[in-house]
């Protein structure tokens, strides 16, 4: 596995990052352009707020934990000045997306913009000990505890009193979001905090009978058998339990670790298409037709983050399982998603047969993010001497 993590590190330092540094900043109006072709062309200047939070975060971590290099350093720089200066309203809310030189085009009507916000604003942080990036990144914290009951407010389309559901997304993202604020918010509201995500998540969210994750269940915590309520997405549920790994792991609860590992495997194998490979975007739960017509294309971000799973799975117990796995869809995800011919950044979108679809880099939902991620945890999870419970 060490020629993994050399594998991972190369192409995370040597491609990737630099495909981001070339062609995504904004020299005129700050922030990033997020909408590149293969050749790193920009054909949309739209700034998404949660990919410029993203990629702010993204360098700010690079430099924190690899290496304190200038460049990163500048370059997160240039994108939180931009999130500062433009991206929430008057009440603290982040908006959705702004044009290029930072005017609001849609409502904040989502709340991950201010979930990787606050991430980045944290992450910053520890680059530029300026009290009021942790300021930003607190309050952004507790306004998204306060919305989590009705995330999207008065632009909730949704009729009051009838199918009330809650969502599956946010409390994945707070597992992870809670750990990466503990340098500001602190450990005791780290703790109380993920202690009720995870057992809304492995007591509610996931129905040990089925062995499945729900992506939405009622407001008391019930399957509800609708188009919504059916809904699975495989990359969702095995992209949180290596959120909780990590919970577990800094518990030293090696239950909830072993727990997490066992329903990360159910996702892997009900998610993975035996006809064509890879694993699908959105499944239904009772195998009925899927509202999603976009249910058979094959993603980056559910494979890369499936990945980083099974590395740690296998840094933490060295089971051949993880090994097989690994390797499985790591062969997939390297043929199907990188692109040998440009380098840089990878495809993100494939149909069933991993065919391409889009020949895009980065665009409206894909950013500097999940792929440099994936590079980043995969090569640290196995650069490591594999010391039973050593993570």
């Amino acid at each position: 596995m060490k020629n993994y993590h050399q594998l991972y590190r190369s192409e995370l330092l040597d491609e990737v990052i630099p495909f981001w540094e070339k062609f995504s900043r904004d020299a005129v109006h700050g922030g990033y352009f997020t909408c590149l072709t293969r050749e790193g062309k920009v054909y949309d200047t739209d700034k998404f707020i949660w990919l410029q939070a993203r990629q702010v975060w993204t360098f700010s971590k690079l430099f924190n934990a690899l290496e304190q290099r200038s460049h990163w350093k500048e370059m997160a720089k240039h994108g939180i000045d931009f999130l500062e200066k433009h991206g929430r309203d008057s009440q603290g809310n982040w908006y959705f997306s702004l044009d290029q030189k930072g005017n609001p085009l849609v409502q904040p009507y989502n709340i991950f913009s201010d979930c990787f916000a606050a991430m980045a604003f944290g992450e910053y942080f520890k680059v530029e000990a300026n009290e009021r990036y942790a300021r930003v990144a607190r309050d952004t914290f507790q306004n998204i505890l306060l919305r989590q009951q009705n995330p999207k407010g008065k632009y909730n389309k949704k009729y009051p009193g009838t199918r009330s559901l809650q969502d599956f997304a946010l409390p994945m993202i707070l597992c992870n979001l809670a750990l990466e604020l503990e340098h500001i918010i602190g450990r005791s509201e780290v703790e109380q905090l993920t202690d009720a995500i995870v057992q809304l998540i492995l007591n509610k969210f996931y129905d040990a009978k089925t062995g499945l994750v729900y992506e939405n269940i009622s407001a008391e915590g019930k399957f509800v058998d609708s188009f919504e309520g059916r809904l699975l997405n495989p990359g969702h549920a095995i992209e949180a339990m290596w959120f909780v790994m990590n919970i577990g792991l800094r518990k030293q609860d090696y239950d909830l670790v072993n727990s997490a590992e066992a329903i990360m495997y159910q996702q892997l194998e009900k998610g993975w298409d035996e006809t064509y490979g890879g694993i699908f975007y959105f499944m239904d739960a009772k195998g009925y037709p899927p509202e999603k017509l976009e249910w058979d294309q094959k993603l980056w971000w559910v494979h890369l983050e499936t990945l980083v799973a099974l590395a740690k799975t296998y840094a933490y117990n060295q089971s051949p399982k993880a090994l097989a796995w690994f390797q499985k869809v790591h062969d997939y995800t390297w043929n199907h998603f990188r692109d040998p011919i440009h380098k840089g950044e990878w495809y993100g979108y494939l149909n069933r047969k991993g065919e391409l679809l889009l020949n895009l880099k980065g665009g409206k939902w894909k950013g500097c993010f999940h792929v440099p991620r994936a590079l980043f945890e995969v090569s640290e999870a196995l650069n490591i001497s594999f010391d039973t419970r050593n993570l």
